[in-house]
């Protein structure tokens, strides 16, 4: 199945839908009562979603166009976004930066939360150096702790698409990662989470991004140094994933900063990052000052 938190054009007011091609069903005319997001979905562990399977199945609820509504964040406070860095060796090449023996993981503010075909804005003064960067997001399900990498993908609830943006010219000039990333609205996500089931192997998909029409980034997720299974059993050896934990999974190469001549995001930029078999996920860029 696959989720996304709608809006009306005229609401700023969240409500958790199935998604079912160009249609959209409220959860709230499937269940009574009904979780009001994703997490509190999840939350509700495999009973819950069993129950909405089941009244999606049975084909009643009102319908209404994707197109008239607009699209929140794919999560809605979730309980830590982790963001995993150089995971992809070409992307790792590209920054100058070397792979370590671990993982390279940061955290994420949830104000950088964003939404599919939204605009996403920053003062010019603080940087004119801003990135693009795909990835594929991974929603746990369950508590997970000390999990090997054979039971790791047990523990996923769903995928989604995020666009880590960065601001490069601040991540190379301070000692951590998180305030280049958690600008607001610098965490895209959606525009929707789809199912793990409907993921057979999140190491067989098609990963890119197209800025302002051009190709610039253009992988697979197999190309990964460490699976998705393998990021999970490291993080749960240290600490227990709640369920709703977005973990972003690192970025392939093709990164702007590494480009002859650079490509950054600017004022009127649209950045669209996409994953095959969750969807695409655009941005609009908007520079203040």
């Amino acid at each position: 199945m696959r989720f996304a938190h709608l809006r009306a054009r005229d609401s700023e007011d969240l409500q958790l839908a199935v998604i079912d091609g160009a249609e959209a069903i409220l959860v709230s005319d499937l269940l009574s009562p009904a979780p009001s997001t994703l997490q509190q979905l999840i939350e509700g562990g495999d009973e819950l979603l069993a129950q909405l399977r089941a009244a999606f199945a049975s084909g009643d609820a009102p319908r209404h166009p994707v197109s008239g509504m607009r699209f929140g964040p794919a999560v809605v406070a979730p309980p830590v976004i982790l963001a995993v860095g150089l995971n992809y060796a070409a992307h790792s090449s590209e920054l100058g930066l070397k792979t370590d023996t671990a993982p390279t993981v940061f955290t994420l503010w949830p104000n950088s939360l964003g939404a599919h075909d939204e605009t996403t804005s920053w003062p010019r003064a603080l940087s004119e150096s801003v990135d693009y960067e795909a990835e594929l997001g991974v929603i746990i399900g369950r508590p997970a702790k000390d999990l090997t990498v054979d039971e790791a993908l047990d523990a996923v609830w769903g995928y989604t698409v995020v666009n880590d943006i960065t601001a490069r010219d601040i991540q190379f000039a301070e000692a951590q990662w998180s305030r280049c990333k958690s600008f607001d609205g610098f965490t895209p996500t959606g525009p929707v989470v789809v199912t793990a089931d409907e993921i057979p192997d999140p190491q067989d998909l098609h990963i890119w991004a197209v800025v302002d029409g051009q190709t610039v980034q253009d992988a697979s997720t197999g190309q990964m140094v460490r699976s998705v299974a393998t990021l999970i059993a490291h993080l749960s050896s240290s600490a227990t994933l709640q369920p709703g934990t977005l973990i972003s999974t690192g970025s392939p190469g093709g990164a702007g900063y590494s480009r002859d001549p650079q490509i950054f995001l600017r004022d009127g930029s649209t950045v669209t990052v996409g994953v095959d078999g969750i969807g695409e996920l655009t941005t609009h860029c908007r520079t203040l000052g």
